[in-house]
């Protein structure tokens, strides 16, 4: 591959140094000192170690600048607005609803459960479960389920202690 690359003449070499001396973002920053390193006759090799870019996307900037001009430099993440939520706030105040309510199994809910429940609502042919457990999570639920018991527990043991311990007879003092 060529070790050198040609820039468009938009800025001139002390132009690409003060935008990347007065960028705020550090992405932003990043890429206009990678195109000042090449402006000033720097070799893509020695421009992606100084930087911390591959060479490749020493090129791609450049490609993107060459194409563009000084739009095509920055964080393009921060216009990027995202993906379509799957539930729409009335679809998510008809599950906030059904979670009050023991699902149509019996049990509990779980992500398998409200995965089942957006596939139906949404018509999609297949939800993740992880996608059920996340929206459960969101909403604010939490996995009720008690903690296991240890195989070897004692229960007599675990209930003379609890008969005899001090704070259970401060709390039956009170009530009494």
């Amino acid at each position: 591959m060529r070790n050198y690359i040609s820039i468009q003449p938009y800025l001139n070499v002390n132009n690409l140094k003060s935008y990347y001396l007065k960028a705020k973002d550090p992405i932003e920053a990043r890429q206009w000192h990678t195109l000042w390193l090449l402006a000033k006759g720097k070799k893509v090799k020695e421009v992606a170690e100084i930087t911390g870019y591959t060479e490749y996307w020493v090129r791609a900037i450049v490609r993107r600048y060459n194409k563009k001009g000084k739009k095509a430099i920055g964080d393009a993440r921060h216009n990027n607005k995202g993906g379509k939520p799957l539930l729409s706030d009335k679809q998510k105040e008809e599950l906030i609803e059904a979670l009050k309510k023991p699902p149509s199994d019996g049990g509990l809910w779980n992500g398998v459960k409200v995965a089942n429940w957006i596939k139906e609502k949404t018509g999609r042919s297949f939800i993740y479960p992880q996608r059920g457990w996340k929206y459960l999570v969101d909403l604010g639920f939490s996995l009720k389920v008690p903690r296991p018991t240890h195989k070897k527990a004692n229960k007599k043991a675990q209930n003379d202690f609890k008969k005899n311990s001090y704070s259970c007879k401060k709390n039956k003092s009170k009530t009494s």
